[in-house]
């Protein structure tokens, strides 16, 4: 069923779990992500990010990916992931996505909520959900990026919700986007007290690449929705390798295998976020 960020991760903050949001750029991964959100029974986040529409224009994602959440089995948020332009965040609603983030977070804070706010208010109009972002998370392959200098600050963020009226709030606390090449260093006392001065959930953007604990203890001190698209995009492509050095020849052929790629990544990534505690939270019988 489509529904928004509020029917999944009102309950997700409430019960202490996460719930994944995984980006696709193709009806091939966007199967994946589905097939294990119904294996696992679990609710499920997916869309695409503004940066990823040369691979997959919006338009075109909008016809299979809202069917396909209107027809599942569990709760699906189609959201638009890292909106950077007004213009990409009114198409996605008018295309009938459930849900937005409008990134304003390179600008200067008055002009970040002021433009927030006036895309919430559109969003709820709609009856979608918006997410935004405070502090700033980079790329990993940014060698001189200091991840600290941008990192969220509590009261700011306080002060961000309370003006916006945002219903998520994306976070910085040492993640990046991308492949990493050095182990990144969480700041979990920063979530913490982030998710103990807000009353929306937080978000972790950049979690491909993360070890298990950090996600676990990020989940712990107060994340609710982690973004995922490193990890499913590399297991995609090291799934068509296999099968090109198998001796299979044509796109036919590659497609099960980018499939089923996609839907291992992403069911283990459920698997870790939810941590066994989704079901009491939505009143299902495992």
């Amino acid at each position: 069923m489509l529904v928004n960020l509020n029917d999944v991760l009102i309950p997700a903050k409430k019960g202490k779990y996460g719930v994944g949001l995984f980006n696709s750029v193709n009806l091939e991964m966007a199967r994946g992500i589905i097939e294990a959100a119904e294996e696992e029974n679990s609710p499920v986040i997916f869309g695409t990010a503004e940066v990823l529409l040369p691979y997959g224009p919006l338009e075109e994602l909008s016809y299979f990916l809202i069917p396909m959440a209107k027809k599942a089995a569990v709760p699906v948020v189609v959201h638009l992931d890292h909106g950077l332009r007004k213009e990409t965040c009114l198409r996605a609603l008018e295309l009938g996505f459930s849900s937005i983030m409008y990134d304003c977070s390179t600008e200067g804070y008055e002009d970040n909520v002021r433009k927030v706010k006036e895309m919430a208010d559109i969003a709820h109009s709609c009856g979608a959900t918006i997410e935004g972002e405070l502090g700033h998370v980079g790329n990993a392959d940014d060698e001189s990026n200091d991840p600290t200098q941008f990192y969220t600050d509590p009261e700011m963020a306080r002060d961000f919700v309370d003006r916006t009226g945002v219903d998520a709030l994306a976070i910085a606390v040492g993640t990046s986007h991308g492949a990493y090449k050095l182990p990144p260093k969480l700041d979990f006392e920063r979530i913490e007290t982030i998710a103990n001065t807000i009353s929306v959930p937080l978000v972790l953007h950049g979690g491909s690449g993360l070890a298990d604990s950090d996600f676990r203890m990020a989940i712990q001190k107060g994340i609710s929705k982690v973004n995922i698209f490193t990890d499913i995009n590399m297991a995609a492509a090291s799934a068509q390798k296999e099968a090109l050095e198998a001796g299979k020849t044509g796109l036919t052929d590659l497609i099960p295998y980018t499939v089923e790629a996609v839907k291992k990544e992403t069911m283990k990534k459920i698997k870790l976020f939810r941590q066994e505690r989704f079901s009491t939270a939505l009143g299902v019988e495992e």
